[in-house]
């Protein structure tokens, strides 16, 4: 599972609770996706607000440094504080590939829920990790900030 721990080593610049031990069940792109246990990252404005994401069950969130925290967020809520949201879920999701390529004997893992057509395969439709870091790497060029127009 991908723990606070992981992701808060990834991001410095964190608010709201500060557990290692909260697990992470879901990462998620998508605010209305069901997502028990979620890590909620908001890559483009089409991925729903923060509050839509709470409610289908988000626990903390990945949020641009330069938005304003929105002030229905709970001041406990776990935020990890990004100059670049893409580039984060790309860190994220390269972070996590390599710890499951490291322990294949795992049986529990974070489930990845990516809906955003844009940055997966042209031809085929995919949910395998590798690829989409590497289309969220190829999509994040020219792009500076999630929101930003």
């Amino acid at each position: 599972m991908l723990t606070y721990q992981d992701v808060s080593g990834l991001f410095p610049k964190t608010s709201g609770i500060k557990d290692d031990a909260i697990q992470f069940y879901t990462v998620s792109c998508q605010a209305g996706a069901k997502q028990p246990k979620g890590l909620f990252v908001p890559v483009s404005e089409e991925s729903g607000s923060l509050q839509e994401a709470i409610s289908n069950g988000a626990i903390a969130a990945v949020w641009p440094e330069n938005v304003p925290v929105p002030g229905y967020a709970p001041n406990h809520f776990p935020l990890f504080y990004a100059e670049n949201i893409l580039k984060g879920l790309e860190k994220i999701m390269k972070s996590y590939l390599d710890y499951l390529t490291q322990h294949e004997e795992l049986n529990d893992s974070t489930k990845v829920i990516f809906e955003h057509k844009g940055l997966l395969n042209e031809q085929d439709s995919t949910y395998d990790i590798a690829v989409m870091a590497e289309n969220i790497n190829k999509f994040g060029c020219g792009q500076t900030k999630a929101g930003e127009e």
